[in-house]
């Protein structure tokens, strides 16, 4: 199975890029290819109607649309800015939502099992984020799980590597994890 993971912080150290990677080091101990796709690299524009009009879809999100298409799960990780997911994140979701004749695609995220992620150093975790990105890959026509993994006091129990020393977190984490790798496997 292939899970694909997608951070909505590109900051160095970012404590929610620590914690994709400790869920997709997990997927890749039971069995399972696991990369988050490199936000960075792809170079993905704000979403512009005009732009898309002029050019159509750009490279970044064409390899974004790809990366999905291949994935047999999603993880999604984002910090909480002003009780939503970041813009970053919203961004990817808009654009890889859209359909394009040149080259043939659809909305990517439709019928993909998705697991969300978030962390904080606050006490809540992120989970407002949660909620709210629930909603929106619900729209998208994602199948989120209902088990979801908010890690509260981040910058405390998260080690640079994505150990994290809190064993109830962790185990949330991994109850989590197994909830998404369960429900990829039936589809």
């Amino acid at each position: 199975m292939r899970v694909l993971g997608l951070s909505g912080s590109i900051r160095t150290g970012s404590l929610n890029a620590r914690l994709l990677e400790a869920a997709l080091a997990r997927c890749r101990q039971a069995g399972h290819e696991a990369d988050a796709f490199d936000v960075r690299q792809a170079e993905i524009p704000l979403y512009d109607g005009d732009l898309e009009a002029e050019h159509g879809c750009p490279a970044g999100v064409w390899s974004l649309k790809q990366a999905v298409r291949a994935a047999d799960a999603l993880i999604f990780a984002s910090p909480e800015y002003n009780a939503g997911p970041t813009p970053l994140l919203k961004n990817l979701i808009d654009w890889t939502s859209r359909t394009y004749e040149e080259p043939k695609t659809g909305n990517e995220w439709a019928g993909k099992p998705a697991l969300i992620l978030s962390a904080s150093p606050g006490g809540m975790g992120g989970l407002r984020a949660a909620s709210s990105l629930r909603l929106i890959l619900a729209d998208v026509r994602c199948l989120v799980v209902p088990e979801q993994a908010a890690v509260g006091r981040a910058h405390q129990v998260l080690d640079e590597s994505g150990d994290i020393s809190d064993e109830r977190s962790a185990a949330m984490l991994q109850k989590s994890i197994d909830a998404l790798l369960k429900l990829a496997s039936v589809g």
